[in-house]
C-alpha cells in the first residue's frame, strides 16, 4: 500500500500541474486587465519625437478626449497595425497621439516617413518609464482617455477594424457627448 502512494502521488501532483497549465492557455493575453481603467492617466512630461527640443505634457491634453498609441520601429505588430491606424486617424473622430516605446528617434522617424504618420504627436520614452507608468506589457498598446484625463479603456496587441468600430468609436462618441453636455 505505501508503494501505491508514493507512485500516486506524483501522479496526482502531475495532473493537478496540467489541469493549471491547460486553464491558463485558455486565457486570452490581449484581454490583460488595466488597474487604470477609470482612474487618472499617468502624468507624463516628454520630448516630441519630432522636435526633440520641445517637450508636451498630459496636462496639455486635458479637456479633450484622445488616444494614445504606445508603438516603436522595431515592433512587428506595430507595422501590422498601422494600415489601421492611419485609416482611422484620417478619419479625425479622435485625436491620436503616439508613445514611442524604448525606441532610437532615428529608426522612429524613418518608420513614420515611410508608412506615414498618424499621430497629432508622438512623445518619446526611450527609457520606458511613462509605458511601465501606464502597465505596458508590450508593444503596441492602446488607451483611450477622456477629457479628464481619466483612462476609460485599453487595448493590448494590435488595433483592429473591428475593435475599432465595435469598441473605441462607440466609446469616443460617448466620452465626446459628455464634453458638449457640461
Amino acid at each position: 500500500m505505501k508503494r501505491f502512494l508514493i507512485l500516486l502521488v506524483p501522479l496526482f501532483v502531475f495532473g493537478l500541474l496540467v489541469a493549471v497549465l491547460a486553464a491558463g492557455l485558455r486565457h486570452d493575453p490581449r484581454r490583460l486587465p488595466s488597474a487604470l481603467i477609470g482612474k487618472p492617466a499617468p502624468a507624463f512630461d516628454l520630448p516630441r519625437l519630432d522636435a526633440a527640443n520641445q517637450t508636451m505634457s498630459s496636462d496639455a491634453l486635458r479637456g479633450q478626449v484622445w488616444i494614445l498609441n504606445v508603438w516603436a520601429s522595431w515592433c512587428e505588430a506595430c507595422r501590422d497595425e498601422h494600415p489601421v491606424l492611419m485609416n482611422f486617424a484620417a478619419s479625425g473622430a479622435v485625436p491620436v497621439y503616439g508613445l514611442n516605446y524604448e525606441d532610437e528617434r532615428e529608426p522612429a522617424l524613418q518608420w513614420l516617413e515611410m508608412a506615414g504618420n498618424p499621430y497629432v504627436a508622438s512623445f518619446v520614452d526611450r527609457d520606458g518609464r511613462t509605458g511601465i507608468d501606464y502597465g505596458v506589457y508590450g508593444v503596441p498598446e492602446t488607451f483611450v482617455i477622456d477629457r479628464a484625463g481619466v483612462v476609460r479603456y485599453r487595448q493590448a496587441g494590435p488595433l483592429t477594424r473591428a475593435t475599432l468600430t465595435r469598441v473605441i468609436l462607440p466609446l469616443v462618441g460617448e466620452l465626446q457627448k459628455e464634453t458638449m453636455r457640461d
